[in-house]
């Protein structure tokens, strides 16, 4: 690349000198220096997009970026042909201004196309990129939704719930067809937000009080659930709060002798699910670390804000930031 700018660099000088005298000290000159120009035009350039793009995003500031990229390149190149034209006079003893204003013309020329050409490879490639982590975050937003619903309709789930009806339909007959209404209402949403990204949470804490009403059938007492999220106004990845619940219940012991406390409530700007810590001995397999990634997945790509996790040795506790909501 070096090469073919100082060959062009000589072709332009060489294109300059076409109809005049030729001398050819005078042309080695103005050819080294219009080669030189072109050099560092044109890596210089190169280098001060690169570093932009990794100071300024094209993705999140688009009109800061291309501004700093006009006037970053303008400034370079201003730089770069003062300090070229001041080595040509201190050691060559060349004065630039004497003989070379069609040199510098096709200069600025040449920094024009070079400054459109570096903006607009630096746009198109980031451009690209963004297409393809889009691409990809719908991916891994589809895969989220599916193990959402799959964690959900699973064989245990359905199970367990069909043995609790079984019981009531013996002892309350009342009970048992609230709990077939409760039932309905759980999978009649899961089918309703399969196709969404958020929920407002007040549609899942609706949702949330249906499910525990067939977690609390199953374990009474044992099992104590505390919302604190009124007056709450925020969207969530919907089935996030339930895939929290269920993993709590999943691997936690719960008895009598050491009910499960699950409290949910907000703080800072973020929803806490937290549980009393009483672990099961599970199998790895069987562990709640893929359910807590697709949540970590889906809130990656739908806030800025990072779900966090915490274990005390007492306490487990997620925190699920809150979602902005367009307006």
């Amino acid at each position: 690349m070096i090469g073919w700018l100082i060959l062009a660099g000589f072709a332009m000088t060489l294109i300059f000198f076409t109809g005049r005298r030729f001398d050819l000290r005078i042309y080695l000159l103005i050819g080294s220096l219009t080669a030189a120009i072109w050099v560092f035009l044109w890596i210089g350039n190169a280098y001060v997009s690169h570093w932009l793009d990794g100071k300024i995003s094209w993705h999140t500031a688009g009109t800061k970026r291309l501004l700093a990229g006009v006037v970053g390149m303008i400034g370079y190149t201003l730089a770069a042909v003062y300090f070229l034209a001041f080595f040509y006079r201190f050691v060559f003893n060349f004065d630039v201004g004497s003989g070379i204003g069609g040199t510098l013309l096709s200069t600025i020329i040449i920094t024009v196309v070079i400054s459109m050409f570096m903006t607009g490879r630096s746009f198109l490639v980031h451009w690209k990129q963004a297409a393809v982590d889009a691409e990809a975050s719908k991916r891994e937003t589809i895969n989220a939704r599916y193990e959402s619903l799959k964690s959900q309709v699973n064989p245990h789930f359905l199970f367990n719930s069909l043995n609790a009806l079984t019981s009531l339909v013996y002892e309350n007959q009342d009970k048992a067809a609230k709990f077939i209404k409760q039932l309905s209402e759980v999978y009649r949403y899961v089918l309703d937000t399969r196709g969404k990204e958020v929920v407002p949470l007040q549609d899942e804490l609706k949702f949330l009080n249906s499910y525990l009403f067939l977690q609390q059938i199953r374990f009474g007492d044992k099992l104590k659930v505390n919302v604190r999220l009124s007056g709450i106004n925020t969207v969530v990845a919907p089935l996030a709060l339930q895939m929290l619940l269920e993993n709590a219940i999943k691997h936690n012991v719960i008895s009598e002798e050491v009910p499960l406390h699950i409290d949910i409530y907000s703080e800072d700007s973020f929803i806490i699910v937290e549980n009393s810590l009483q672990k099961k001995n599970i199998l790895e397999e069987d562990s709640h670390r893929l359910g807590l990634e697709n949540i970590r997945r889906r809130y990656e790509f739908l806030s800025k804000v990072r779900v966090e996790v915490t274990n005390s040795g007492v306490s487990f506790a997620v925190r699920l930031p809150f979602i902005e909501q367009a307006t």
